[in-house]
C-alpha cells in the first residue's frame, strides 16, 4: 500500500528528482491540469525522458482527458516506458474508455472518477479490464459537479469508491489532494475522516503535506500493539488445535480480523524499516 503519493506539474522537470527524494512513497507526474495548453509538449517530452529510466520509487504519469486532443501523443512516449509504474486517467466516466485504452497499453491503468456521472459508474469502471490497477476519485471537478462546498458533503461519494474498488476486487484507495497546502491542521482532519471511510493514504500537492499524510495513515503504536495481540492468540490458539481465539478485551478473532491484523503489522514494519525514528513498536 501507498500512503503518500506526491504530484509534480509535468512542465517542471527541476522538480521531477526532489519529488524522488522528498519521502513520498509514490510520485504522480502531471500532464493534465497542472499544465497550460502552450506547455504541453515540453511537459510530455520532459516527462517521457524522466520515465525512460527507473527510479527507486514508482513514478505514475497523469495523462490527458481520455477524450481529449492530448492523449494520444502523452501515450505515445511514455506508455511503454521502463520508468512508468502506471498512468493515472482523469475524468473518466465510461468503463467502455477503459476497456479502449487497455487494449492500447500494457501499463496499469488507475482511473480517476470527477462526476457524477463517474460516481454512478465507478464500480463498473473498476472492474472494466484486469488492467485496472485502483480507482480514485478528483475532488475539484465533482465538487462544481455536484455543487459540495464542504469535507462532510462529500462523505457518501468517498464511501462509494472505497465500496467500488473493493468489490472489484481492487485495493483500498487513496485520497484526492487537499488544495490548502498552508492548513496542515485542516488536511489532519480530513485525512482522519477518510481512514475512517477506509481510504489508506493521500495524493499531495506539496512536499510538506507528506508527514502529515503519513501520520494519519500509518499504523499507530496501539494498533499495532493490538494487531500483534490478536495474531499472538491466534498463533497460540492454533497449537491447541483450537478454531475459536477470544481475546481479553472480548474480541472474537475471526479470519477478517486475522488478515487486518498482519496487513497492520506489515504496513507499520515497512515504515519502521524505512524510519527507525518514527517506528510504533
Amino acid at each position: 500500500m501507498l500512503l503518500s503519493l506526491l504530484y509534480v506539474p509535468g512542465d517542471r522537470p527541476d522538480r521531477f528528482g526532489k519529488a524522488i527524494d522528498s519521502g513520498a512513497d509514490a510520485v504522480i507526474l502531471d500532464l493534465e491540469d497542472a499544465v497550460v495548453a502552450a506547455r504541453k509538449s515540453y511537459a510530455r517530452d520532459a516527462v517521457a525522458e524522466f520515465v525512460a529510466r527507473t527510479h527507486r520509487v514508482p513514478v505514475f504519469v497523469r495523462v490527458n482527458e481520455l477524450t481529449g486532443p492530448d492523449v494520444a501523443a502523452d501515450l505515445d512516449v511514455v506508455a511503454a516506458a521502463p520508468g512508468l509504474a502506471g498512468l493515472r486517467l482523469p475524468k473518466v466516466e465510461s468503463p467502455e474508455t477503459v476497456r479502449a485504452l487497455a487494449e492500447r497499453v500494457s501499463a496499469p491503468l488507475h482511473p480517476l472518477v470527477e462526476s457524477a456521472l463517474g460516481v454512478e459508474r465507478a464500480y463498473d469502471i473498476a472492474s472494466a479490464h484486469p488492467a485496472v490497477a485502483s480507482i480514485g476519485l478528483g475532488e475539484a471537478d465533482l465538487r462544481s459537479d455536484l455543487g459540495v462546498t464542504t469535507e462532510e458533503g462529500l462523505g457518501w461519494v468517498r464511501g462509494r469508491i472505497v465500496v467500488a474498488a473493493r468489490a472489484a476486487g481492487l485495493p483500498p484507495p487513496t485520497m484526492p489532494v487537499y488544495a490548502n497546502v498552508a492548513d496542515l491542521a485542516g488536511l489532519a482532519d480530513s485525512c482522519a475522516l477518510g481512514r475512517r471511510l477506509g481510504f489508506v493514504g493521500r495524493t499531495a500537492i506539496h512536499p510538506r503535506q507528506l508527514p502529515v499524510i503519513v501520520a494519519a495513515f500509518r499504523p499507530s503504536a496501539e494498533e499495532v500493539s493490538r494487531a500483534r495481540e490478536l495474531l499472538d492468540a491466534v498463533a497460540e490458539a492454533q497449537t491447541r488445535d483450537s478454531g475459536t481465539v477470544v481475546l481479553p478485551d472480548g474480541r472474537f478473532a475471526d479470519r477478517a480480523m486475522v488478515a487486518a491484523a498482519r496487513r497492520t503489522v506489515d504496513l507499520a514494519t515497512r515504515y519502521a524499516a524505512a524510519d527507525p525514528d518514527r517506528s510504533s513498536d
